[in-house]
């Protein structure tokens, strides 16, 4: 029987001390001393028996474990893994062929050499029967017991058969004599599998406590399991708590692993707590590492920064996502574009053209403006146009945008709109033009405009005679000279 061998496994240091004492999980690093006995949960597993801690293989065993850990760390010319497994297979099978006339620590020696030949090759199954037969043998020493009861669990866990993975590793639990973070993760994982959120929550909390007490950085991945669970107990807890608590979470996460995700969730917990300034610096924080990469990343910012009194800000964050470009792919084509982030739609414009405007930039909000009332469907954002043109004295650009918003039609205040055409026409003293404007806003049913229209039109009359008498008096004085 050949098998495959898997390079990436790691090394097999840890069958020569399994010739003398057993050995412990390879992966559960972070460890603290602990009473099993105390562990609460309950397991249907066998109670647990007494173990010698060390022991030694028979002559004729040993000699021929020697050869199958020699085999599987044999290395080719370039250094790489090379293992002899024909020669390991051999040695094995001779091995389980006259299992009947070994000693039991022997047996158990060799099943776990066969479940880690098995596991390599991916033989789950096989691996698993191999860890029980090793389990079942009464002269097993502690250290090899409890490394396959840890294994036999990961592998239930790896096949999705959580329950009897959550089993066996309360029962290396309870029998291991310490217990590690990484192992509390694992539990963690296995009943946030199975919908025990509460229990899921509570292992996770004992993983990262415990890494924290002995002086080390918690994984990423356990502060993302807590926030799951949490997200999940929010019926229970109730949304607010849920929420208070993921971002505790999240400033962890943003602080130790600064990833794009984090930033994202936390700005989003603190936006749904109405907390607009915190949600306002944690997304400009992420925008400052160059995390934000969707529009709707960069509009958020700039509308939460407008909203904070930002505006110039928000439009160097908006221009910003203009020039960012990033690569897409044509649904229809399948070819790929590069596109900016913000695109130059009418509604972006806008905003970029708001932001400019409420930052006193009016010489920068006029050419974008522009853009945005070519696209537009209806006349406002030529009327905002012609104001600002107004605003900057520019009348005869004030007048001409303001028609055209006029023309586009679909304008709310229609009055206010003629008020202002019939300013930018009295500034130009046009005087015949301003009345006529002022006229139809006069009609408004709204008191205060009619009211205001009345005025202008009194106003620009008195003005109209002011400028003719003005004009005469020039005339005359200028006949008279000449006379």
């Amino acid at each position: 029987m050949m098998l495959k061998f898997k390079k990436n496994y790691p090394l097999y240091a840890f069958f020569a001390v399994a010739i003398f004492m057993g050995i412990n999980s390879s992966d559960l690093n972070a460890q603290q001393s602990s009473n099993a006995s105390n562990n609460s949960e309950s397991s249907n597993l066998a109670p647990t028996r007494k173990y010698k801690k060390a022991r030694a293989l028979q002559s004729s065993t040993a000699k021929k474990m020697a050869k199958v850990y020699e085999a599987l760390e044999m290395v080719d010319e370039k250094g790489e893994p090379a293992p002899d497994m024909e020669l390991v297979i051999s040695v094995l099978t001779d091995l389980r062929n006259n299992k009947d006339e070994m000693k039991s620590y022997d047996r158990s020696v060799m099943w776990n050499a066969w479940a880690y030949v098995y596991f390599n090759d991916g033989d789950y199954g096989r691996a698993m029967s191999a860890y029980q037969n090793l389990i079942n043998e009464e002269e097993v020493t502690i250290g090899l017991r409890v490394a396959a009861l840890l294994s036999l669990g990961q592998l239930y866990l790896v096949q999705e058969d959580y329950k009897r993975g959550i089993e066996y590793i309360l029962q290396w639990m309870r029998e291991v004599e310490t217990i590690t973070a990484q192992s509390w993760y694992l539990l963690g994982q296995a009943y946030f599998q199975t919908g025990e959120f509460r229990k899921s929550l509570d292992s996770t909390e004992k993983a990262i406590a415990l890494a924290e007490q002995e002086g080390y950085k918690p994984r990423e991945n356990w502060y993302v399991l807590m926030a799951a669970n949490i997200g999940e107990l929010k019926s229970e807890i109730g949304e607010k708590e849920s929420l208070l608590r993921q971002i505790d979470i999240y400033e962890i996460l943003v602080n130790l692993y600064p990833k794009k995700t984090y930033f994202i969730q936390l700005g989003g917990s603190y936006g749904q707590l109405g907390r607009e300034r915190d949600y306002m610096i944690t997304l400009k924080a992420a925008y400052a590492k160059d995390f934000l990469d969707k529009e709707s990343e960069y509009l958020a910012l700039a509308q939460l920064l407008l909203l904070n009194k930002n505006p110039y800000w928000a439009a160097e964050v908006l221009i910003s996502g203009q020039n960012k470009m990033i690569t897409i792919v044509d649904e229809k084509t399948e070819e790929e574009k590069i596109v900016p982030v913000v695109k130059e739609t009418e509604k972006n414009l806008k905003l970029l053209a708001d932001s400019w405007r409420m930052a006193q930039e009016i010489d920068k909000a006029i050419p974008v403006l522009e853009k945005s009332a070519k696209m537009s469907k209806d006349g406002e954002s030529y009327v905002l146009l012609g104001n600002l043109y107004l605003s900057e004295d520019k009348l005869e650009q004030a007048v001409s945008s303001i028609k055209k918003g006029l023309e586009k039609g679909k304008i709310k205040n229609l009055s206010q709109v003629y008020l202002t055409l019939g300013q930018a026409y009295f500034e130009l003293q046009q005087f015949e033009e301003a009345k006529k404007n002022f006229r139809i806003a006069a009609r408004d049913k709204k008191k205060n405009i009619k009211t205001q229209a009345n005025n202008w039109i009194k106003y620009t009359e008195n003005e109209e005679i002011r400028v003719k008498n003005l004009a005469l008096r020039r005339d005359f004085i200028q006949n008279s000279s000449s006379t």
